[in-house]
């Protein structure tokens, strides 16, 4: 048993995840009424995470505020500019390819126990109303926008504590990025877990019904992934950008894209940045910043899926309205909720923009859920290697700026 231990550890993360998902779709398809019992890895699995993330990030942002000190430049400035433009460049790109590529849907029974937004306005405050939300509530209720915002504030305050105060306050996180990491630790059983609960409740059949929508969505995360994300990075590193864009993809995108939370893949995040040499009074403030704001793969999702309800409502959209559905993409990617699906909840606002009713723009919320086992998975690895990527594009171009 401890050499099949041994060798199992020396597969790495990567590989193990491979090995569970293929476990769990060759016993989802053979063997479903006796294995069942395995669902509850990937219940449990989803379960610590969702519990953890907000924790994790609430003391991650207070002790990286606590710590910095005022002599030190960050590049923060440029990090939420390329976290702004990159999801509303996002969102733009899946205006131009549901032109391009329209896409019309078959509406199914709205799922009930949503509530959405009814207009901009009702976003708007329901994010200012997010953000002055009791601190405990909103560790209960995974609010990170709420978190956030009050992390910061706590971040601001604790400057002023004593040296072992902010020492705790460093420990603290420590031990949270110490525990989720034993928790990732656990993935590919947990991911065993939910790809046999997803194919032995719906089917290979499942993915395929909406194939059509769910390859355009794929195909304008790959294009910001591969084309319009390299030559951000290009514009401020004037160096080929594929070497930083393919290892943030591969060591952070692979691993978010199947614990499906952005929060969650925080801590590999921070050991890739500390691994590409960037600064750490910069990095440990922008990576979980950058889980709660930068949503580029949400823009898409929103994006995509409204106008798929536009045209198989036949409703002609011109220009204007289109580069304003792309603004509103991107405010409520920026606002949507961390847990998983929770950029869906957001259609039904982009919608209100060409007068869908609610009751329909939740029927596509419900497609939306149906094609998520992947659509989710790809949103969160593009939203997550953008952090670690867009974090040292900016530092190279402070240090090209400065002459090194």
């Amino acid at each position: 048993m401890k050499k099949i231990l041994l060798s199992w550890n020396k597969l790495g993360l990567v590989k193990q995840i491979v090995i569970g998902l293929l476990v769990g779709v060759v016993l989802a398809l053979t063997i479903p009424d006796i294995a069942s019992p395995i669902s509850i890895l990937g219940t449990l699995f989803v379960g610590v995470l969702k519990a953890i993330a907000p924790v994790l990030v609430l003391f991650l942002v207070i002790s990286s505020i606590a710590q910095h000190q005022k002599n030190k430049k960050t590049n923060m400035k440029s990090i939420i500019v390329l976290y702004l433009v990159g999801t509303f460049s996002a969102a733009v790109i899946a205006v131009m390819a549901s032109f391009l590529f329209p896409v019309s849907l078959d509406l199914v029974d709205s799922p009930e126990g949503f509530v959405a937004p009814e207009g901009i306005v009702d976003v708007l405050q329901t994010i200012l109303l997010s953000i002055v939300d009791n601190p405990i509530k909103a560790i209960t209720e995974a609010n990170f926008i709420g978190i956030l915002a009050w992390a910061i504030l706590f971040g601001i305050a604790f400057r002023r504590a004593g040296d072992s105060t902010k020492a705790l306050l460093q420990d603290t996180s420590n031990v949270m990025l110490k525990v989720v990491e034993w928790i990732i630790r656990f993935a590919p059983v947990g991911i065993l877990g939910l790809v046999f609960e997803s194919i032995s409740a719906n089917g290979l059949g499942s993915l395929l019904t909406y194939g059509k929508l769910l390859a355009l969505l794929l195909g304008c995360m790959f294009i910001v992934a591969l084309v319009v994300n390299p030559l951000f990075v290009f514009s401020f590193t004037r160096k080929n950008p594929y070497p930083l864009v393919l290892t943030c993809l591969r060591e952070s995108g692979i691993t978010a894209f199947f614990t499906r939370s952005s929060a969650a893949n925080i801590p590999v995040n921070l050991k890739l940045s500390e691994k590409l040499g960037l600064n750490k009074d910069t990095y440990s403030i922008a990576i979980p910043l950058g889980a709660t704001i930068n949503m580029a793969g949400a823009a898409v999702t929103i994006t995509v899926l409204t106008l798929a309800t536009v045209h198989s409502l036949d409703i002609q959209v011109n220009l204007l309205t289109a580069l304003l559905l792309s603004f509103i993409a991107t405010i409520s990617a920026c606002g949507a909720s961390g847990v998983s699906g929770g950029s869906l909840l957001l259609i039904p606002l982009a919608a209100s923009l060409f007068g869908i009713p609610s009751d329909i723009a939740m029927q596509v919320v419900g497609i939306g859920f149906i094609i998520g086992v992947v659509q989710d998975s790809a949103e969160t690895a593009l939203n997550s290697s953008t952090d670690v990527m867009f974090t040292a594009a900016a530092e190279a171009r402070e240090k090209r700026l400065a002459g090194h």
